[in-house]
């Protein structure tokens, strides 16, 4: 560049003034002034700043490194501001936000901030800790361990029993305590109990990776924290227990002896059955005194600690009715008892010869009731503790409740419970007889319970001749088929969802289902074919035909439903079932009131719709008290309200859910009130009152049900026998030919006698209460091979044909009558109180054959024996006086 287009370099100088006043410009004009600054010479003044190309540049140099030089007086002063840096010059106790920095890094704590933050923290928590483990003082066990009982009361508040904590406990010494015991109880939950100061750290973090690698191992916690845990009053899952639970043990393990710590823990622990305490324990289980157990016995009790519920091989169904079942509890208490026997070994407690020796399970006593809980108490009070333990949502576990002090008020009302036991007594000692008949009358078992329709309060049940004796509950799930019961829910699916039309047989307008009426025609013929709702034939697992039979081989041709369920014919349901879809009709049942569970059957054969589940008598009678309130649908329960310590803990709130419109429910109902009136349910029927019910009868003769209600009251009673071993698995069921002296058991005998008895004092003083008056619902189909009538001209019949049956006509006349009212071709439900029987064989007219007094001798129960009732089974018509009228069109 030309020497004359140079500009002479500034002259510097001006003072601190002329610095400041540089300070307070702004960067552009500071910048600006550099470059105007800078010397011509390669060498720059002391003192001078730098000549900088741009401003960006500028701003890069003061971030680099502006407060390197930290020299005094005027220069250092004018550098830090030529480069943008402030220092106030004062040094911070805390530097946050951090002087000098710019940006993010202004916000970054450095490593001192940090690092006496932290020991701030540490140190004042030490101080927390400390302060709070001098002032902890450790629970007393003696004061803790102490009981109450439970008080149960009947559905009018007046006591039924007092029964709990009291009953089942005892503290023993350390010197009664078994070795063996001692010993399977540090292998199984703490192998370093002797030697740790009561927190094991390493014990937690095994725990924690054990968990992550999905192995079964020993807990986190220490005997000593588990003892502390089991000593206090509350066992709420809270942040504060917690660190209460912490300080305690830390206080325990440094002021008591490792053998008081073993002696408490094993004292408060519970075992399940509620006993608390070792001693209680060995009582429950073995019947023993705890000095006595042997190391086998031990390593079982010492298996109770993980959770009674989930290893006693008594099962806890109420806690969970598939994973804590007799048969998993048995099979989980088997396993981890070899598990802790063989850790035994390997720490050095129990010797490889003597394990050698131990290879049979120590089986334990069945569960055993104490005297209070005699008769039907226990079975009421074991209902009553079930549904509170699984319905409450304080999080009342089944230890605290065995401790005592819960008031509970049941739903039980004590007339009826004992009307039911009454009722049930009568017809075994009139008709059952071990000793005249040990191979017939052996085991045999009943069941009942009733429900109240309108709320689903549990006022009565049957469990078992004696509580302390027989110890399922035979009003809970006992395994017995329901059989025939379970038609009215395929009548209602039928309705509900209707019967589904084939593809590609559908007519123009067809939906693809049809609502079936009761009033449609279905095939009765014993050993009937059955098949797909498409029209293929049903296959079972063999590769053969699915042909249906009918009690005692009966065929009834072509008949309706609702006749179909009077006369408890199989046939017509299997097939209607299939045509609607067993999907739809385990539905159905669920909408009722059943619970899809071990006990609903499989859905996928045919036979699902004739009763193969095996619901509880309880789930039985509330579901039908569906029916009884025009298909509202409310949970059975036997708790109202619950109390401890003056407080209401738990209270019953009905919910009510719709399960079948008002006219599906109804009709339903109308066809079952037939039953009773005109079918197999006669022996259950009510002098003044509506009642309906179904009788239900299993393949074999292995159980027998009447199921059934007034608009008040359901009520469900069983029959079955069973052996009695109750400690065998693999309990069967046994056929009833020949019991109680009859040729064979059905639904309308023994059992629909016990319902007529107890329902009969149960509804007395009740106001007289009709069932609603069904509406015509549906459509009359044909199924099953059914033929559909087609209607032929006929001449005007003379005076003497008039009483005669009328032809089969195409539809039915329109309105459809109520059936109280007239008779209409092919509408077996009208006129039952008649003699007369059915058809012999599909599509026939029946007016070939057949008697006048079909109904003195001939009668059917449940499907053919000849304990029943007064409709005959001879075919044909008769002419004169229409109450003789039978055969096809007369009813039957």
């Amino acid at each position: 560049m030309s020497e004359h287009r140079r500009k002479a370099p500034q002259p510097q100088g001006g003072g601190r003034a002329a610095a400041r006043r540089a300070a307070q410009q702004p960067a552009g004009r500071r910048s600006d002034a550099s470059r105007r600054a800078t010397s011509s010479s390669p060498s720059e003044v002391h003192g001078e700043e730098p000549s900088y190309g741009s401003r960006a540049e500028a701003r890069r140099a003061a971030q680099r490194g502006g407060g390197r030089r930290r020299g005094g007086g005027d220069s250092s002063a004018h550098e830090g501001r030529g480069r943008g840096r402030v220092d106030s010059g004062k040094k911070r106790f805390v530097d946050y936000p951090r002087a000098g920095k710019y940006g993010y890094r202004r916000w970054v704590p450095s490593w001192k901030l940090v690092s006496g933050l932290c020991l701030g923290f540490l140190g004042l928590m030490m101080g927390v800790a400390g302060v709070a483990y001098a002032l902890v003082v450790p629970p007393e066990v003696k004061n803790l361990a102490t009981a109450q009982n439970n008080v149960y009361y009947w559905a009018d508040d007046t006591q039924m029993v007092a029964t709990g904590g009291s009953v089942n406990r005892q503290s023993i010494d350390y010197a009664q305590i078994p070795p063996a015991m001692r010993n399977a109880v540090i292998s199984a939950e703490n192998k370093s109990f002797e030697t740790d100061r009561g927190i094991d750290p390493m014990g937690i973090a095994r725990a924690f990776y054990n968990m992550a690698r999905g192995g079964d191992t020993q807990g986190g916690s220490t005997i000593t924290q588990q003892y502390v845990k089991n000593s206090m009053l509350t066992q709420d899952q809270t942040l504060s227990r917690k660190f209460k639970e912490l300080f305690i043990t830390l206080k325990v393990g440094e002021t008591r002896s490792k053998r008081e710590v073993m002696e408490g823990y094993l004292n408060v622990s519970y075992y399940g059955r509620g006993a608390s305490g070792l001693q209680a324990a060995a009582r429950a289980y073995y019947n023993k005194d705890a000095t006595k157990l042997t190391t086998s016995e031990c390593a079982f009790l010492a298996t109770l600690l993980k959770g009674a519920s989930y290893y006693d091989p008594a099962g806890a169904p109420e806690v969970d009715p598939v994973k804590a079942s007799r048969k998993e509890n048995t099979r989980r208490a088997k396993l981890r008892w070899s598990w802790i026997l063989d850790e035994e070994v390997k720490d050095g407690k129990l010797s490889a010869a003597e394990r050698a020796t131990i290879t049979k399970f120590p089986m334990p006593d069945e569960p055993k009731q104490d005297a209070k809980l005699g008769g039907q108490t226990g079975y009421l009070v074991d209902l009553a503790t079930k549904y509170f333990l699984a319905h409450n949502t304080e999080g009342v576990t089944e230890k605290e409740l065995a401790r005592g002090g819960y008031e509970i008020h049941t739903t039980f009302e004590k007339k009826k419970v004992d009307e039911l036991e009454k009722s049930i007594k009568k017809v075994y000692d009139a008709k059952i007889s071990p000793e005249e008949r040990p191979d017939k009358d052996t085991h045999v078992q009943f069941g009942g319970a009733s429900v109240n329709t309108s709320t689903g309060a549990i006022v009565a049940t049957y469990g078992g001749q004696d509580a302390t004796q027989h110890y399922t509950n035979n009003a809970d799930a006992t395994g017995a088929q329901v059989g025939s019961t379970f038609k009215p829910f395929v009548l209602a699916a039928a309705m509900k969802y209707g019967k589904r039309n084939p593809e590609g047989a559908k007519e123009q307008g067809d939906s693809e289902r049809t609502p079936v009426s009761p009033k449609s025609i279905y095939n009765g013929d014993n050993k009937l074919k059955i098949k797909t709702y498409d029209g293929g034939v049903w296959m079972n697992d063999d590769g053969k035909e699915w042909l249906q039979t009918n009690d005692g081989d009966e065929s009834y041709g072509d008949i309706s439903l609702r006749y179909a369920m009077q006369q408890s014919a199989n046939s017509p349901y299997v097939q209607l079932g299939m045509d609607v879809g067993t999907d739809k009709v385990k539905e159905a049942a669920i909408s009722a009131g059943l619970r899809d569970d071990n006990y609903m059957a499989n859905a996928n054969v045919p036979s699902f719709s004739i009763g193969t589940s095996s619901p509880s008598a309880i789930r039985m009678a509330g579901s039908y008290a569906t029916f009884a309130t025009s298909g509202k649908q409310r949970e059975p329960f036997s708790v109202t309200e619950v109390q401890h310590d003056g407080a209401v803990i738990y209270q019953h709130k009905t919910e009510t859910k719709s399960a079948f419109s008002s006219v599906v429910a109804d009709n339903v109902t109308d066809v079952l009130k037939n039953v009773v009136e005109h079918g197999t349910g006669t022996p259950a029927k009510l002098a003044g009152r509506d009642a309906a019910g179904k009788t239900g009868t299993t393949d074999g003769n292995k159980s027998a049900w009447f199921v059934g209600y007034t608009p008040q009251l359901s009520t469900a009673v069983s029959m079955f026998r069973m052996d009695d071993d109750e400690k065998n698995k693999e309990r069967k069921f046994l056929e009833m030919y020949g019991t109680g002296g009859e040729k064979s058991i059905h639904g309308a005998s023994f059992p629909a006698q016990i319902w007529h008895d107890y329902m009969t004092e149960a509804v007395k003083g009740q106001k007289v209460v009709a069932f609603p008056k069904p509406e015509p619902f549906g459509e009359t189909l044909y199924g099953g091979g059914a033929v559909s009538p087609t209607p032929t001209p006929s001449p005007t019949p003379t005076p003497s044909e008039s009483s005669a049956s009328p032809t089969p006509s195409a539809t039915p006349s329109s309105p459809t009558p109520t059936p109280s009212e007239t008779c209409q071709p092919l509408d077996w439900e009208c006129r039952n109180n008649q003699n007369g029987g059915t058809t012999n064989g599909n599509g026939t007219e029946g007016n070939t054959g057949g008697t006048t007094d079909g109904g003195t001798d001939a009668g059917t129960t449940d499907g053919g024996t000849d304990t029943g009732t007064t409709e005959g089974t001879t075919e044909g018509t008769t002419e004169g006086d229409e109450n003789e009228r039978g055969g096809i069109f007369g009813g039957g």
